[in-house]
């Protein structure tokens, strides 16, 4: 393993200014944001899709410093026969990919889940890395509800995030440590706030334990906010300087960077999130954006699957990359989407 360069590719990952784009949607999701706008879910569309999201010059080299592909994504090539993972490297992005294999329920914890895709993660790794991988992704998901989490969820979860993450460095490649509790439920802040912490000491303990070099990772979180359903929803201000408390006492400063999933929010309520917490002063890590809908769901209505509408689609993702990338400097207002508009 050489540390020097996965801790110089993880530093690029999370430089200030820039985020990473999640273009890694399972084939079940991307239907359902194809269905939304009503474009049929063929690989020949999804290929168009990614390859304009890619060729939009502006929000690749200004804005974006890696982009997470799926499976499918990392062999395609585009229309004119350029691999798209070609496309990603021209533009100056690092590519990436998912690696999990999705969830399973956890015998013995009903209503929780394991994250599984261990078994011949080594090989596929390799082959990751021939074709152009730099990292790779892996998400642990953990509800909040009536008695649950558990901790047996919150350490299986743990405990296999940090075995990917040590298979990662061994094959050359970053690893995102993605331990994401949901938003879905009633709960409220502090709640979330409790059960993040948690999750977030579990994960490092074993992370230490599995000899994961900190210094060759990015983590992608969620913030601390309120549950989608809970009555009293938490402030811009509140949601930025409880996740900025709750990292400071979790996360340590070994870590080049935090890249934040979006995790059901709204675009502007995860620009708005980032960018108060850039206001808070000077933070250990630098602190940006891994945002799958945040950054998608403008250019996807743009585009709609029209040939004709490829510029727009690309406009749309330009101004939401830019956006975010304003936000992970402190330096984005609302009054910047209303001149857009």
């Amino acid at each position: 393993m050489n540390l020097t360069e996965l801790n110089r590719i993880a530093t690029a990952m999370v430089v200030s200014g820039k985020g990473i784009l999640a273009a890694d949607e399972s084939s079940g999701t991307i239907k359902k944001r194809f269905d939304a706008i009503g474009v049929e879910s063929t690989e020949s569309n999804r290929r168009d899709y990614r390859e304009m999201l890619f060729r939009s010059k502006e929000a690749m080299s200004q804005y974006i410093s890696g982009v997470i592909l799926y499976d499918e994504t990392i062999g395609q090539d585009a229309r004119d026969g350029t691999p798209l993972v070609k496309l990603i490297e021209q533009s100056g992005a690092i590519p990436g990919i998912k690696v999990d294999e999705g969830t399973q329920a956890l015998p013995m914890c009903p209503g929780e889940t394991v994250t599984v895709g261990l078994d011949r993660l080594a090989e596929r790794l390799k082959t990751y890395y021939e074709r152009g991988a730099r990292f790779a992704k892996w998400r642990a998901v953990i509800d909040i509800g009536s008695g649950i989490p558990s901790m047996t969820a919150i350490s299986v979860n743990a405990h296999a995030l940090a075995r990917y993450a040590a298979l990662c460095q061994a094959a050359q490649i970053v690893p995102i440590v993605e331990p994401e509790v949901l938003m879905d439920g009633d709960h409220d802040i502090d709640r979330c706030y409790e059960v993040t912490s948690r999750v977030l000491n579990k994960t490092f303990q074993e992370l230490r334990v599995q000899r994961v070099a900190l210094e060759g990772m990015v983590l992608k979180p969620n913030m601390a906010v309120s549950g989608k359903k809970c009555a009293k929803q938490a402030s811009v201000e509140e949601v930025a300087e409880k996740t900025v408390r709750l990292l400071k006492a979790c996360v340590p400063a070994a870590v080049p960077g935090i890249a934040f999933l979006s995790g059901g929010q709204s675009d502007e309520e995860a620009t708005s999130h980032l960018n108060a917490m850039h206001k808070l002063g000077p933070l250990p890590w630098g602190l940006t954006f891994s945002y799958g809908r945040a950054l998608q769901a403008a250019p996807q209505k743009a585009w709609s699957g029209k040939t004709e509408n490829v510029a727009a689609g690309q406009r749309a993702f330009s101004h939401r990359a830019r956006m975010n990338s304003l936000a992970s400097r402190g330096e984005w207002h609302s009054s910047l989407e209303k001149k857009a508009a």
